[in-house]
């Protein structure tokens, strides 16, 4: 939230603050720097595509079994740099840059990969004067290094995959000493600009007596009323890779922008910098709250990934040599023989740090996912409670507040399983605290959400009011934990309570710290059923740069420049060890976050921050959660109805129809806003959020086995239809739609006033079949559906088996022994499989004692099969099959259930008109072994 309140802030706060801040209902662009505001990026924007300056010695090439070490060197200045090339395990290469001798270490993320990638030999094929050729294994796989100037190229057979400074954009800003210019009487020192050129030094004026341009930001840079002093002067460093045959490119969450990036020649580079935006505009690629530096490209042929290991801000840049062509002039180019190939040039500039670089070959989808997941690990195994309804407003006011609300849900029939508390909770913004009036019971409130299976989040975020009479304070500053500022004292800004400081989670005993404070006998009032929200940790500062922390304040010994992008990803980890810790390491966390990293997918759930109660916004949540999910945090929703403003009532039932089919499904409101509980709107339109609620509910076995499937193996689950469908080009610019897994897929309706939608359903010779009247269609089809308002248009894929729970209660764990009911959806060539997952649904004993029932359900040859996955699995389960409809079906003569060398009569029915068939209450557990003949 990044709305300033005096009910948030007190009067004084208000004023101080404000000083700071727009009062405008929208984003305030001059709040946050464009690249040109940006000193580095526009240095290094400045330099054009061209003949590189850096060379391969190849004299200094040393191989062993992990590595190739090689030197380069600047021509124009003269300056060496370390080449490293990894080849790794499961298709992938590592490359990093790095001078050869720096005054001082240079900054290198840690704690992002979950271990050191294991490595395969490296073997030189041939070398010469130009380059070497080293083999990279599988596929006839050849990595070329050309020495003059220096270029990689990652070949297969004849053709390039993939190359790195082709356009000549390598650049390296190495750590220098500031010269003193006084010193130098007979004439001005010279200094190496980005490119190498030699240029005059900071100081030195020009014949007309001013300070040169190009120096403008080296050393020190202003913007607005913030100076960020550059104690290591210039460090920035750039890298172009070029993509041949690729016209599609995704990732590098997070923008409000579409699925497919967009080039940005003629405007700004997508920005990846953690920022608190009040009031987000859509459809540019101004930074957000979080940032992942990973890309995808994808054709028909292959898809591939880049991951950039960087911290500090950085700045991408996409061109296309096919960009801005017409689908005729596409057309005429086929025509005419044009001979050029599409192309795709990415472009990553950051501010410091080193070049250490990821190149994920695939060449399946699949395995960008699991290549990515080996690298940064796998989405959290969420509990399967957070998997359904979440209610949030900023503030539900008081204990008879949540328990009304709570009360509410009941008598109008709806489930929930959380209930969240904002920042008006605590006792004057003081986490880890309650308001001694207004709750000043909090384990009362608790145990009343316990004994109905229901839980509670409360905010804890990372900012911390200065205040002496305040225990987390007072121990964060006994133990000397606070960030600095450049000067060596604590860092402090303005945040929700005033004048806070910042606690250094990059410190491990820091995080380990902040996790103690977790425990029950800390965390006063807190109980079992108590979870998480960590919010405003880009880090927000209101009264900062771009309302962060200034670059040059300190963590230890690394400027804050360096490390600002993880930053985030430190809180929600060390909370979500800590609720770890306080179960003994029994119980599962659940750590919502806003800001984001490379590797948070390991610690929770994210969602897209402060949007608004507009139909723009809500059909945005679809591209910015596929974004993320193809990126490994699978994890993600946005708020429902919009957290500004006031929806329509048709906006907020969309918005509900919308979310229910989304990972992470919470509604969350502004304090300004009416109140917009599910039953304020009408018993019709309560109808209608309750029944979308409902679908969700129903299909919680669904989900919770595609988030195993993602903790296992990396795959998402929201993902883009091309994820499964990688040959049909249609696919590939869809981001209004989306599967589920492989087997849902979910249009929803996001126009104002629609009376009908058009949905593409993929697959040529596949069929999917409506789930709501079971209606088969055709696949490779746009598809016209009439809608109304009560319309939530998804399919599902024939040849699958979808398992739900269609006995909706109060809440998910009060569902936990209840029957399952099998929705088997048959391919034209009569076949399906599914899965069905099983364990107790919070703890970690899936892991660790191997407690869970895994089961593989398929239908061939008229015959429906459980069979065992995991037969050393040991997990019994209350639950029971209590109903199969399959669709596309014939009418048997007979079901025969065949259970424990038995064979049994199933009653059934068969509706003709739509060809569904239904099996009643066949009986046998859900965990047993056992076969559905049809007869």
């Amino acid at each position: 939230m990044a709305v300033i309140s005096i009910g948030r802030m007190g009067l004084l706060s208000v004023v101080c603050v404000s000083l700071f801040f727009s009062s405008a209902f929208a984003v305030d662009r001059g709040n946050f720097k464009t690249c040109d505001q940006s000193a580095f990026c526009k240095r290094q924007r400045a330099l054009k595509p061209g003949q590189s300056p850096y060379r391969a010695l190849l004299e200094t090439l040393e191989l062993s079994d992990s590595r190739l070490t090689l030197q380069l060197i600047n021509d124009n200045n003269k300056v060496h740099l370390l080449l490293e090339l990894y080849r790794l395990q499961g298709n992938m290469t590592r490359v990093k840059i790095n001078e050869l001798k720096p005054l001082k270490p240079r900054f290198e993320v840690p704690d992002v990969l979950i271990a050191e990638p294991p490595t395969e030999p490296l073997s030189v094929l041939s070398k010469d004067d130009n380059g070497v050729v080293l083999s990279l294994g599988a596929e006839s796989q050849r990595l070329i290094v050309s020495a003059r100037p220096f270029r990689l190229d990652i070949m297969e057979g004849p053709e390039v995959l993939l190359s790195l400074n082709s356009r000549g954009l390598l650049a390296f800003e190495h750590l220098r000493l500031r010269k003193d210019t006084q010193a130098q009487p007979d004439g001005a020192e010279v200094k190496e600009s980005v490119d190498g050129d030699q240029q005059q030094a900071e100081g030195e004026k020009d014949e007309d007596g001013e300070r040169d341009k190009e120096e403008d930001g080296l050393w020190e840079e202003t913007f607005k009323s913030h100076t960020d002093t550059k104690p290591n002067g210039p460090t920035s460093i750039s890298l172009d890779f070029s993509l041949p045959g690729v016209e599609h490119v995704y990732g590098i969450p997070e923008h409000a922008d579409n699925l497919k990036l967009k080039t940005t020649d003629g405007g700004d580079p997508y920005r990846l910098y953690n920022l608190d935006v009040f009031q987000y505009e859509l459809y540019n690629p101004m930074a957000l709250y979080g940032s992942i530096p990973v890309m995808l490209a994808h054709n028909t042929q292959r898809t591939m990934g880049i991951f950039w290991l960087n911290a500090a801000e950085t700045w991408v840049d996409i061109s296309s040599n096919t960009a801005g062509k017409t689908v005729f002039g596409k057309m005429l180019d086929f025509v005419q023989g044009s001979s050029e190939t599409p192309q795709t040039d990415v472009r990553w500039i950051s501010e410091s740090g080193i070049i250490d670089v990821f190149i994920m070959l695939g060449p399946k989808p699949s395995d960008v996912f699991s290549q990515y997941a080996s690298l940064t690990g796998t989405q959290s195994f969420p509990p399967l409670a957070s998997l359904g309804y979440h209610q949030c407003r900023w503030n539900y006011n008081d204990q008879e507040d949540v328990k009304s609300v709570d009360q509410g849900f009941d008598q109008h029939d709806i489930p929930y399983d959380f209930i969240w508390l904002d920042i008006e909770h605590a006792d004057g913004k003081r986490y880890f605290t309650w308001d001694p009036h207004k709750f000043a019971q909090p384990k009362e409130m608790l145990q009343g959400l316990m004994e109905k299976r229901r839980k509670m989040v409360a905010i804890v975020d990372p900012h911390i009011k200065v205040d002496s009479g305040y225990k987390i304070h007072n121990e964060i500053t006994s133990k000397d934990f606070y960030v600095k500022n450049k000067d060596g004292r604590n860092y402090e800004g303005w945040c929700w309570p005033g004048n806070s400081g910042y606690p250094d989670f990059t410190n491990p005993e820091m995080r380990a710290w902040w996790a103690s404070m977790f425990a029950y006998d800390q965390y006063e009032g807190s109980m079992e059923n108590l979870f998480t929200w960590n919010d405003m940790n880009e880090p927000s500062v209101f009264n900062g740069p771009e309302v962060t922390m200034h670059k040059d304040a300190l963590h230890g010994k690394w400027e804050h420049r360096e490390i600002h992008n993880i930053y985030g990803l430190y809180v929600q980890r060390a909370t979500a060890e800590g609720q770890i810790q306080r179960s003994g390491g029994v119980e599962r966390a659940f750590v919502l976050t806003r800001a984001f990293f490379a590797g948070s997918q390991r610690y929770g759930a994210v969602w897209t921050g402060d949007n608004a109660a507009e139909w723009d916004h809500l059909k945005i949540s679809i591209p910015m959660c596929l974004s993320l999910g193809l990126v490994g945090f699978s994890f993600c929703g946005a708020d429902v109805g919009g957290f500004f403003k006031n929806p329509s009532t048709e906006l907020l039932v969309r918005w509900y129809q919308t979310g229910a089919y989304q990972p992470f499904f919470r509604a969350h409101a502004h304090l300004d806003t009416t109140r917009r509980e599910p039953w304020l709107f009408g018993p019709e339109n309560t109808a209608l959020m309750r029944e979308a609620i409902r679908q969700r509910y129903a299909l919680l076995p669904y989900w919770y086995q595609l988030f195993y499937q993602a903790h296992k193996t990396g795959m998402p689950v929201m993902r883009p239809l091309w994820v499964d469908y990688p040959k049909d080009t249609t696919t590939f610019t869809i981001d209004d739609e989306f599967l589920i897994g492989s087997d849902l897929l979910a249009h929803p309706v996001t126009e104002e006033g629609s009376r009908g939608v058009t949905a593409y359903l993929p697959g040529a010779g596949e069929v999917w079949y409506d789930v709501h009247t079971f209606q088969k269609h055709n696949g490779a089809q746009n598809l016209y559906i009439p809608v109304t308002l009560s319309s939530i248009p998804v399919f599902q894929r024939g040849g699958s088996i979808i398992p739900r729970k269609d006995r909706v209660r109060r809440s998910s764990a009060c569902m936990e022994n209840d029957p399952y009911t099998l929705y088997v959806a048959l391919s034209p060539k009569k076949f399906a499989k599914g899965e069905l997952y099983i364990d107790d649904g919070h703890s970690f004993n899936y892991d660790t004692k191997k407690e869970l029932i895994h089961r593989s359900l398929t239908f061939a040859n008229n015959a429906l099969t459980s069979s065992n996955l995991c037969p050393d699995c040991n997990f019994s389960t209350s639950s029971w099959i209590e109903k199969v409809l399959i669709l596309g079906a014939s009418k048997p003569s007979k079901v025969v259930l065949k259970l424990d060398g038995k064979e049994t009569p199933v009653e059934f029915e068969f509706d003709a008109s739509m060809s569904v068939l239904t099996l009643r209450k066949p009986g046998m557990n859900a965990g047993a072994d056992w076969t559905l003949l049809l007869q």
